[in-house]
């Protein structure tokens, strides 16, 4: 483990007791987790894997308003793991693992999803060939995307420097000859795009959506400071699965919970 990846994981554990009430209401992460419920009721997946479950908000999300669906989220910080564990999550829906090493077979979960964690990984493309090696029909991502960020003249910077290939030497640069940063309020992160991981996330999964998840723009890499992207590898394939699993029930029923 990396010197910033220990400072970010004691970060964790020591502000863990907080984590909820800072980051639950993230608007971004919000509006990309009601995307991604929805991803899987249209298509009917079977099962979901979260990488990176912090205190488990995915998963008690999911758990509301999805039946039927096989749950497991997996976080390396045992302080997040333990308040989601008070706060109804089993040790087997919330485990301890890790997004660069992940303990499943591949093809093993329908969707696999993050939300706001590869702008913490030093090698998110590391980490995303992990989640699409255990996904079997697609993948779906919530983060950051560092050139929509800031005053046009700074995102008109970004796009430059990228467009020649310069961006992270910049960055390394303007960090004082490092590429990690510090918050308060996030921890350890780095400069990251989702953009920047769209060749690696192709790799398995060509056919991509992606979506603004804060604020209106339209031009999307350089006017939207978050992203969404879901991917999968074909959707004729999604539409002909979901298609096939509705018959098979007899009628299209919504993926919400009886409960609600």
């Amino acid at each position: 483990m990396t010197n910033a990846a220990h400072e970010q994981r004691s970060y964790y554990e020591r502000t863990a007791a907080e984590y909820d009430a800072n980051h639950l209401r993230e608007p971004e992460h919000e509006f990309s987790l009601a995307q991604l419920l929805g991803i899987v009721r249209y298509h009917r997946f079977c099962s979901l894997l979260d990488v990176g479950a912090g205190t488990g908000r995915v998963l008690r999300h999911a758990k509301h308003h999805l039946d039927g669906v096989k749950l497991c989220g997996i976080e390396p910080v045992a302080g997040l793991r333990a308040v989601g564990h008070a706060n109804g999550l089993s040790p087997e829906e919330l485990r301890e693992g890790n997004a660069l090493h992940l303990d499943f077979p591949d093809d093993s979960w329908d969707v696999v999803c993050a939300f706001g964690i590869l702008h913490h990984i030093k090698d998110p493309e590391a980490a995303i060939r992990e989640m699409c090696r255990v996904a079997r029909h697609g993948v779906f991502f919530s983060d950051m995307n560092n050139y929509g960020c800031g005053s046009v003249a700074q995102r008109m910077l970004a796009l430059g420097l990228r467009s020649i290939g310069l961006w992270k030497s910049f960055q390394y640069m303007k960090n004082g000859f490092k590429y990690e940063k510090f918050s308060p309020g996030d921890g350890v992160f780095y400069s990251y795009s989702l953009f920047d991981s769209l060749h690696t996330i192709r790799e398995k999964f060509p056919q991509t959506h992606i979506a603004n998840t804060r604020a209106s723009c339209d031009h999307l890499l350089g006017g939207s400071s978050h992203i969404s992207v879901f991917a999968a590898k074909s959707l004729d394939a999604l539409l002909d699965l979901s298609s096939t699993t509705n018959q098979s029930d007899g009628q299209f029923k919504s993926g919400f919970s009886s409960a609600e």
